[in-house]
């Protein structure tokens, strides 16, 4: 383990450098901003909707996990990029799976909302 800040210090530090990364993501990643208003909209449209407090969590959850699902692919895209420009397979690969996992997520999504709307 190296050593570093511990305790509340090394907290501090963690939440400094994930609103670094959440601004990062805002300032770079186009679709990290598309899906982050969706989120905002989305879950102000779930308050007006007649469901309940479980189905309204679950609603809102899902669309969080394709924010999550999203940083963690443009943090891919970035180690792979920062890797060098030449295209080569295993990059190709990384960079698919991650987007496949927003898929997954978006999927989730409209999985989660059309079953609590539509069923």
């Amino acid at each position: 383990m190296k050593p570093g800040a511990t305790g509340l210090k090394r907290i501090i530090d963690a939440t400094g450098y994930s609103i670094q990364g959440l601004k990062a993501a805002w300032i770079n990643e186009a679709a990290f901003r598309q899906e982050s208003i969706l989120l905002v909209v989305m879950t102000v449209i779930s308050f007006f909707m007649p469901v309940t407090k479980i189905e309204r969590l679950m609603m809102i959850s899902s669309l969080f996990i394709v924010v999550i699902a999203e940083l963690i692919n443009s943090a891919i895209e970035a180690v792979v990029d920062r890797i060098g420009p030449e295209r080569h397979e295993l990059s190709g690969r990384a960079k698919d799976i991650g987007s496949a996992a927003v898929f997954v997520a978006l999927v989730l999504v409209a999985i989660i909302w059309g079953s609590i709307l539509f069923l």
